[in-house]
């Protein structure tokens, strides 16, 4: 039995997989793992035997619901499921089983008197019908987006979701106001023969159904495990010394991204260190005010009042010394003789350009002359040695009369052409 997945049809592939992973090809059974929850306590067994009736079922994109297991039915994690619905009958992929359940459906305020029954596990036919639905839907979109804008409606079609049985279809739209689309419920039943339901998202719901990869290379947060979507403004960005730029600090959904609030408290219990940033010092040369600070290496830069374009960068318990001595009625040294104490020696640079010869691309040239040189100068002691030592006279031949004969100087030397005379 297949779960819709790209595998449908192979027999070595299984989603009703008892392993906490859930369906080995669940990137490809319309999960892509949005908001997917890892069973924690599927090797752990419960010290009673207990029969959990509640049930966690995915279905497209983050769309879950809890069910009730009426009939005690022998589930899994990938368990393709027919479930209730209103009206007909849904198909969806169990997501979530065992003691969890109780834990997620706590934490989403869900009643069990809320949760609807499981009919059965899925059929052949139940999978065939809903796969050919989920087949559609992105042809039912385009349509209906070329619908909504004939009638010249201020909206957008983000996303369409039909039924397991086929019988209705959930269109998801966004709009910046009130919609008035009975005539375009009309024009969709008529186009699409089905019961037509229209649910309005915000944009960050939107981006959590449509998914899609952020500018830090991952996956958006909305769409893989974030659900509370908190709101977000510009003080988040400038506690953070982040550039106001809109551009960099928008999502995908067209607001601030969510992630400014993840080391938001970080930096506000580091900033509980710093001195106000509308902090001015006294000095003897005049008043110098904050620039602005750096949390990472506990500096603040102060510049003068006259002097606004010179910027001095001091340490944190540096500025609250200064700060101390202003409070006693102390004025400080000028920033350029703090500055000129706390600056590191200098390291002596070397050119070593300069230091090198005129000739030290010549080096190459000299080594081939020298190595003339040498062979001439080493020919020229062979001789010598030679005409010293008789014996090792390696020029000279022993006739058959027993007379030394001088080898010829040219002997080796190649005879010229005849035709290359002329």
């Amino acid at each position: 039995m297949s779960c819709g997945c790209g595998a449908s049809g192979n027999s070595t592939h299984t989603c009703g997989t008892k392993s906490a992973s859930g369906c080995a090809s669940v990137d490809t059974c319309g999960n892509s793992y949005k908001l997917s929850v890892f069973d924690w306590l599927s090797n752990i067994k419960p010290p009673a035997p207990s029969q959990n009736e509640f049930v966690e079922v995915r279905f497209k994109n983050e769309r879950k619901c809890f069910f009730r297991n009426v009939h005690n039915l022998p589930l899994s994690i990938g368990s393709v499921v027919t479930v209730e619905a209103n009206p007909g009958h849904d198909v969806g992929v169990v997501s979530l089983t065992g003691e969890l359940v109780k834990i997620q459906m706590k934490k989403k305020k869900t009643s069990p008197e809320e949760c609807l029954k499981i009919y059965r596990i899925s059929n052949q036919k139940d999978i065939d019908v809903w796969q050919s639905t989920r087949n559609k839907e992105e042809e039912v979109k385009l349509e209906a987006r070329k619908i909504a804008r004939n009638l010249r409606l201020q909206m957008k079609i983000s996303d369409v979701e039909f039924q397991g049985d086929g019988t209705k279809a959930t269109f998801y739209y966004t709009a910046e106001g009130r919609v008035d689309f009975r005539q375009l419920i009309k024009e969709y039943a008529t186009m699409f023969r089905t019961k037509i339901d229209m649910k309005q998202i915000g944009y960050r719901q939107e981006a959590s159904k449509v998914g899609g990869i952020g500018s830090c290379g991952r996956e958006l947060c909305c769409s893989t495990w974030l659900t509370d979507f908190r709101s977000v403004n510009t003080n988040a960005a400038r506690y953070q010394q982040l550039s106001i730029n809109p551009q960099k600090l928008a999502g995908q959904c067209g607001k601030l991204k969510c992630c400014l609030n993840f080391e938001l408290d970080s930096y506000l219990d580091a900033l509980d260190a710093f001195p106000s940033t509308n902090t001015t010092i006294n000095t003897e040369k005049g008043k110098a005010f904050c620039i602005k600070i750096d949390v990472f290496k506990k500096k603040m830069w102060f510049a003068y009042v006259e002097n606004s374009m010179m910027w001095y960068d001091l340490d944190v318990d540096e500025v609250k010394k200064l700060i101390k001595q202003n409070k006693e009625g102390k004025q400080a040294q000028p920033l350029e003789e703090l500055k000129s104490q706390t600056l590191p020696k200098e390291v002596q640079s070397v050119d070593l350009i300069q230091e090198d010869s005129i000739d030290r691309f010549e080096k190459k040239d000299k080594s081939k002359r020298k190595n003339k040189r040498r062979n001439s100068n080493n020919e020229g002691g062979k001789s010598q040695s030679n005409n010293k030592n008789p014996q090792n006279n390696s020029n000279k031949e022993v006739g058959t009369d027993g007379t030394k004969k001088t080898r010829s100087k040219y002997k080796n030397k190649r005879k010229p052409n005849p035709r290359n005379t002329e």
